[in-house]
């Protein structure tokens, strides 16, 4: 005796689901039923871990073992939708079927109708044909009277017409009045966070690259204006699947400027006065281009434009930079100061620049090397060393003998910080080891 096989008995929307499947392996399954759209077996755990919707294990009508059952209402069908196709997975929505036994007691509902009218029908026509032969003196009378009879029936039928039609009218009116009403109750989609400037953030997600499925990338909308995806840290990946990231502190993490205070308009007017070494400067123009010139290395980048008086200057600006000017968080004078403060000889650019802790500032030295006529700067550690002798620019050579507005100190940081910090990391390292080989 050949057994059955679990397909065999699966009944119901699971054999759909199973039939379907055979049929389009690489395809995800979406059954719609009654209000909501509910994916099964394989599909449910892919969809969860796409969508970041719950799983649960349920047992389905016509189906004895607990299957895995992913759902979403059909409002959020175009939300999750995109993200499954952007996430290379092709979708089909498919309308669940009644099962055979229901189609089954359904024909059989329809014949006994049809047979209860049929033999009501039979025993009309029989009472009326009893009817004419025990009346046979009202012959005459009947035919004469067959053609009022039929107005009569006409006008029976007009009427009936006419209260069919109002209340298909009456219930088109109802139809319309509950999807008005429903239109209403429809809220819109609560903000996932508001910024500082008031904007509300929505649709905050992350996506698998259809390209390069080792890729995922964030975006969201800001008042319904779609933001630029952001390539994620796999790290921030695994924080976000894990539900250990939020969407406001991933979108710190991507968007920072779009969450800071906007400055007003009248900060980025031209012309426009800054504190320099020796009074005020006027910015006659301060803009952003994109390099066209193919024979400079910075081809194709975005670059800060200034021109102050005669003088026209200009700067390979990063990423975090363009952001703060674009979304208008960071003033003129503030992106001017970070990127040419040092070449206009500001003594807040050079602010930044601290020595480590430590090491003595009158062991910096700033001279001019007698073999190639250069200024150079470096630093006596004592015990630890001597830094290499560095060349400094002219702007730093300007700023440091002419305006006064930077220190040796802060030069030396500048140019040998890096190297500093090794020369003494090292030094430590050594009295360690020397240490633990005297115990």
């Amino acid at each position: 005796m050949v057994q059955k096989t679990d397909s065999d008995n699966d009944t119901g929307i699971i054999r759909q689901f199973n039939e379907l499947k055979k049929k389009h392996p690489d395809a995800m399954l979406l059954f719609r039923r009654n209000s909501f759209y509910e994916l099964y077996k394989q599909d449910a755990v892919k969809a969860a871990a796409v969508l970041a919707i719950e799983i649960a294990d349920r047992i389905l009508p016509d189906y004895k073992r607990p299957v895995k059952v992913a759902s979403f209402p059909q409002s959020a069908l175009d939300v999750y939708l995109p993200r499954l196709i952007r996430s290379g997975i092709r979708v089909a929505i498919c309308d669940a079927l009644d099962s055979p036994l229901k189609k089954k007691a359904g024909q059989d509902k329809a014949e006994n109708n049809d047979r209860t009218i049929q033999n009501s029908t039979d025993m009309g026509k029989k009472k009326k044909e009893q009817g004419v032969q025990e009346a046979p003196d009202r012959t005459v009378e009947n035919t004469v009277n067959v053609k009022p009879a039929r107005e009569k029936k006409s006008k029976a039928k007009a009427e009936t017409k006419a209260e069919t039609g109002t209340d298909n009218e009456v219930k088109t009116e109802k139809k319309d009045g509950q999807k008005t009403e429903a239109a209403q109750e429809r809220k819109p989609r609560e903000p996932q966070m508001v910024t500082a400037n008031g904007e509300k953030v929505t649709h905050g997600h992350a996506y698998q690259s259809t390209t390069n499925p080792a890729d995922w990338y964030f975006t969201a909308k800001i008042d319904g204006q779609q933001l630029k995806p952001q390539k994620m840290d796999a790290a921030d990946l695994a924080a976000y699947q894990n539900k250990e990231m939020t969407v406001p502190q991933l979108m710190e993490r991507y968007y920072p400027t779009k969450l800071m205070p906007k400055v007003s308009e009248e900060a980025f007017r031209m012309p426009m006065e800054i504190a320099g070494p020796d009074g005020s400067i006027t910015v006659n123009k301060f803009n952003v281009y994109k390099e066209k010139d193919e024979q400079r290395p910075d081809f194709g980048k975005y670059k800060f434009y200034v021109q102050v008086g005669d003088t026209n200057m200009s700067a390979v600006a990063s990423r975090q930079d363009l952001n703060a000017y674009f979304d208008r968080v960071a003033t003129p004078n503030q992106l001017i100061e970070k990127n040419f403060g040092e070449r206009l000889h500001l003594k807040s650019a050079y602010e930044k620049y601290q020595l480590p802790e430590g090491v003595d500032p009158k062991s910096v030295r700033v001279a001019k090397d007698r073999n190639d006529n250069k200024w150079k700067v470096s630093v006596d550690l004592g015990e630890k060393g001597q830094t290499s002798r560095h060349e400094i620019s002219f702007d730093d050579g300007y700023s440091l003998f002419k305006t006064k507005t930077a220190t040796r100190e802060q030069i030396a940081a500048k140019y040998l910080n890096t190297e500093i910090t090794g020369m003494l990391a090292a030094n430590t390292a050594k009295v360690e080891k020397t240490a633990s080989m005297k115990m």
